[in-house]
């Protein structure tokens, strides 16, 4: 196992000699954040990211994310220019020593919640999401604003795309989701690099857009798409934990058996009605999940890839990024590291 911390390039209030005070980090999650989706990443700018965190002793082996452009998820007629981009973008990650790209293929936004910072009976704050507050919103309302929204897009364009995903179901979307996958995967196999898909967030369907990756059947289905190490998982146990539906340690002891799990992110959730989950501190006493029985399902798989400590909450005064704050992941990672030796001393 290689712990591994994100880290948003230099604007990021956490910094490499933060991370790198951590114990047992191994390196950083990182991406190009400041090139459109759709377009190459320069092979400066990546080699840029791997000095500076072999400065700090951190390697780079894993990017969090080169987003999906929407013409693909959409299937259109523009899609083959972006899986050639794409594809030219893989290439370049291999060369610079990335072995892992974590990605996903969610409509329009990436995560969502309704609030990015609830305020918890100790003071922290956190993020959480309540499916009445959601489904009572109307997303083509201008003003509409959401944690998970991509604000690359002007408010017009933004109720454009929604429009065009009115004729996308979840076949459709499975679909070009298949179409995307064998575009990619002859180079992924050349340039050794695991593509390491991410479960919806949450795994359900969302003012009407369908989501295809939540649960075992769609794993399963999706990991049917094209056999090889190539193609696998980023297992988040947060998005697929936030569904009582998934038990997360049986599906890391099945897809891990089977050497599909590429990457993980551990956190917790506590569930607190259906559809209705809070993000919590990282020990399995703060929410719905058994942290222990996930880290021993993943000592039994003799997991040897990527993990990092997911989102957590904003503790002590900080102020940051949402999710993405220094001293609960620093905490997170501890615990994690903590469970490991456990499960490995015990086993």
């Amino acid at each position: 196992m290689k712990m591994t911390f994100r880290w948003y390039g230099e604007d990021d209030p956490v910094t490499l000699e933060n991370i790198a005070q951590i114990p047992m980090m191994d390196g950083i999650v990182s991406a190009c954040y400041d090139v459109p989706v759709g377009k190459e990443w320069r092979e400066e700018s990546i080699n840029a990211i791997k000095t500076r965190a072999e400065t700090h002793s951190l390697g780079f082996e894993v990017v969090e994310s080169v987003p999906v452009h929407e013409d693909i998820k959409l299937g259109k007629g523009s899609r083959d220019e972006y899986i050639e981009v794409y594809r030219k973008n893989i290439k370049k990650l291999s060369a610079a020593g990335i072995r892992v790209i974590c990605y996903n293929f969610m409509p329009v936004f990436d995560w969502l919640r309704s609030d990015l910072n609830y305020k918890n009976p100790d003071g922290s704050t956190a993020l959480i999401y309540r499916e009445s507050e959601i489904s009572a919103l109307d997303p083509n309302n201008s003003e509409l604003s959401l944690p998970g929204w991509d604000s690359s897009y002007t408010k017009e364009g933004l109720r454009e795309l929604l429009s065009e995903y009115k004729n996308i179901d979840e076949e459709k979307l499975f679909l070009n989701l298949e179409y995307f996958i064998r575009g990619i995967m002859d180079v992924c196999e050349q340039s050794n690099v695991k593509m390491a898909i991410h479960p919806d967030d949450p795994p359900w369907p969302v003012f009407g857009l369908p989501r295809i990756i939540r649960d075992e059947k769609t794993l399963e289905r999706f990991l049917g798409i094209y056999d090889s190490e190539a193609n696998g998982l980023t297992l988040c146990t947060g998005s697929l934990g936030c569904s009582a539906e998934n038990d997360v340690p049986a599906l890391i002891r099945k897809f891990g058996a089977r050497k599909k799990i590429g990457f993980m992110h551990l956190r917790n959730v506590k569930i607190t009605g259906e559809r209705d989950f809070n993000e919590t501190a990282h020990p399995s006493s703060c929410g719905s999940l058994d942290m222990y029985e996930i880290v021993r399902a993943m000592r039994e798989v003799n997991f040897r890839g990527y993990v990092r400590p997911d989102h957590g909450r904003m503790i002590w005064g900080e102020v940051g990024r949402p999710g993405y704050g220094l001293f609960d992941r620093a905490l997170g990672a501890a615990y994690i590291g903590g469970l490991w030796e456990a499960v490995n001393k015990s086993g």
